[in-house]
């Protein structure tokens, strides 16, 4: 066997101890930068949910949520770092985005926990009613979806994208323009009003 200098067996050592901590740093490091799926059915279709499917990536804090329910089948991107969220829907061929109402939508690190522990699997309308939030949309295309971030600049280019506006109050009472509503995992309902999602 050979002897080693100690420069030679210091320079093995540290090598030895980088790849055992690199190792160590990626088993724990892994957890938490991880995607979460979970897919929730609605076997019944009472409400027209369809069969939604959740991903949470918190490397880039956001949310995905994909309805898939024939023709009124949506996607929904949810991205917490701009504070923004848009939903597509298909059968409209447009983008709708809105600033994320954070007093009412579940904070990442929840949705992220309930996705987890497979909270929402199998739950449906027998728990507690899902909060609610209504926006009016803007008629007006947007110009820039590069302000929007670019999660939701990738998932709206190239098709019509509108701004939509959070209703409270009094003008929800006396609002009487068709809506599309979007069932998000019995969690909340969101409807976006207006000339451009009625059907």
């Amino acid at each position: 066997m050979l002897a080693c200098s100690s420069v030679h067996c210091f320079r093995e050592d540290k090598m030895k101890f980088t790849i055992v901590f690199a190792g160590l740093l990626g088993v724990f490091l892994a957890p938490a930068l991880a995607d979460y799926n979970i897919n929730v059915s609605d076997d019944n279709n009472n409400a027209g949910s369809g069969q939604q499917s959740v991903s949470v990536n918190n490397e880039h804090n956001v949310a995905n949520v994909d309805n898939n329910n024939g023709g009124n089948s949506w996607n929904s991107i949810w991205d917490y770092g701009t504070g923004f969220a848009a939903t597509r829907l298909f059968q409209k061929k447009i983008c709708i985005v809105h600033k994320m109402n954070k007093e009412v939508l579940p904070s990442i690190q929840s949705l992220d926990a309930l996705v987890k522990e497979k909270k929402l699997q199998g739950k449906g309308p027998g728990g507690p009613p899902p909060k609610g939030l209504m926006y009016s949309v803007n008629p007006n295309k947007v110009d820039d979806l590069s302000k929007l971030g670019e999660n939701i600049a990738n998932m709206c280019r190239g098709i019509p994208t509108y701004m939509a506006e959070e209703m409270q109050g009094a003008s929800l009472l006396f609002y009487s323009e068709k809506c599309f509503t979007t069932n998000i995992l019995w969690i909340v309902n969101i409807s976006f009003c207006g000339e451009k999602v009625a059907y």
